[in-house]
């Protein structure tokens, strides 16, 4: 008997199998489809309100009959940004922000990096325990916390005030210094945790053997931590440096409640982000907050990028 074989079936015969133009294009438009959410999300909430604040920029409102007349808003071209160019009050907020952010970041980055190396020592239990609870002033909101410590500072309800009098002692929170070493004092509490978790994140990710072979050496944990720990980990202490100046040039809710209870030690430019509020909704000059807002914008990304390359360049 002879057996019937059936021929073998091409499966990839060049009729059937897509060309690679084809198969890339198809490749292409998956992958749009994938970032699809993304590409909107970046438009609606990045792209559009920054182009509807570049063209409100270029207004400005004007009145009709010698100012007693109905406002109306014309086209300036870059007249709002020239007049923020030569605006005392918003650069003079800005360099205030920049130097108190300077010395606030500084401490609260040596801070986290101290409890960072102390927790690399621990056992993990204790470290998970201790990060979540020095994660929690984070994960607090801003405006809970700011008004937590506002009942602290209180002058009337302080119970360290309390305490501080029945030591024969007087302490002022504000006036002078004492308003950006208790606005300090808040924002190092709240951003301890967070810088924390990533240095120590970072530690965690060095190798043992590195360790081991320093202690064989004879070397200290100190020695150990300064010499192999802190310079393998730059780049994490790089990056939460930039991020905080990015938050401290951006510092808007924490002063705006402080000033309740004191308007005379914290103004109302105290920041660039109080001086664009106080433009936009006090003055009601939307045109030229918005100006002021892409100026801002524009200035930290530059000390963003220069923060960056500098110290990257330096820890190389």
């Amino acid at each position: 008997m002879s057996t019937l074989t059936r021929p073998p079936v091409a499966t990839d015969s060049p009729a059937r199998r897509p060309s690679p133009r084809r198969a890339g294009r198809r490749g292409a438009y998956k992958g749009l489809l994938f970032t699809l959410p993304f590409l909107l999300g970046f438009l609606l909430t990045y792209v559009l309100p920054i182009g509807y604040a570049f063209s409100q920029s270029l207004h400005e409102k004007k009145s009709s009959g010698l100012g007693f007349g109905p406002t109306r808003v014309v086209f300036t071209g870059f007249a709002n940004f020239a007049s923020v160019l030569t605006d005392d009050a918003f650069w003079a907020s800005m360099l205030r922000t920049l130097l108190f952010g300077s010395v606030q970041i500084a401490v609260m980055l040596g801070i986290a990096l101290l409890l960072a190396l102390l927790l690399d020592g621990v056992a993990a239990r204790a470290v998970r325990f201790f990060r979540a609870a020095l994660l929690i002033p984070y994960v607090i909101p801003a405006v809970v916390s700011t008004l937590m410590w506002l009942f602290l500072y209180s002058p009337t309800g302080s119970p360290l005030l309390d305490l501080a009098d029945r030591a024969g002692t007087h302490i002022e929170f504000f006036g002078g210094l004492n308003t950006y070493l208790s606005l300090g004092n808040l924002l190092t509490w709240q951003g301890i945790g967070f810088n924390m978790i990533l240095i120590s994140a970072a530690l965690q990710a060095l190798p043992r053997e590195l360790y081991e072979a320093a202690r064989l050496d004879g070397a200290r944990e100190w020695r150990i931590a300064w010499s192999i720990k802190v310079p393998n980990i730059t780049g994490i202490l790089i990056l939460t440096g930039m991020f905080s100046l990015i938050g401290r040039l951006q510092l808007f809710g924490e002063p705006l409640i402080m000033r309740q209870i004191a308007p005379e030690s914290i103004n109302t430019d105290f920041t660039p982000m109080m001086e664009i509020y106080d433009k936009a909704f006090k003055t009601g000059d939307y045109q030229y907050a918005a100006a002021e807002s892409l100026v801002l914008a524009v200035v930290t990304g530059i000390l963003a990028f220069v923060f960056y390359r500098v110290t990257n360049r330096k820890m190389s």
